[in-house]
């Protein structure tokens, strides 16, 4: 992996994933957030209801990030869906106050709801 698709990484940012549809079996790409957070890459997005992406990588842990703005790559790799609430409380939290920069006060205030029903996975890249 070259030095500017790890830099992208690292900023981390909007980017594509595909992922294969459990039903379906058919690829699916969307637009998403991704996170470094202590050098460990994850993906999450706004609380709400149940999100098709989360449980087909439940279902197939497979993907493609798609680097889109600056570096433009493909890179193949795993995602562990987070269910434990305690790390998902850190992981979210941390995600909102360094990677989207919300008031550290309104990230506690609503925490419990994001923590219940935000979507959160753990990503490792192919080397």
């Amino acid at each position: 992996m070259d030095d500017a698709t790890k830099s992208a990484l690292h900023r981390g940012g909007i980017v594509d994933i595909t992922t294969t549809g459990r039903r379906s079996g058919k690829p699916r790409r969307i637009e998403i957030y991704l996170h470094n957070i202590d050098g460990v890459l994850y993906l999450t997005g706004r609380p709400g209801s149940q999100r098709d992406w989360l449980a087909n990588l439940g279902a197939r842990p497979e993907m493609t990030i798609h680097l889109k703005r600056g570096v433009t790559a493909d890179l193949p790799a795993t995602a562990t869906v987070i269910r434990d609430d305690e790390m998902r409380r850190d992981l979210i939290y941390r995600a909102r106050v360094e990677s989207w920069k919300v008031d550290p006060a309104v990230a506690r205030a609503d925490l419990d709801y994001w923590v219940e029903t935000a979507p959160l996975a753990r990503v490792d890249v192919a080397v």
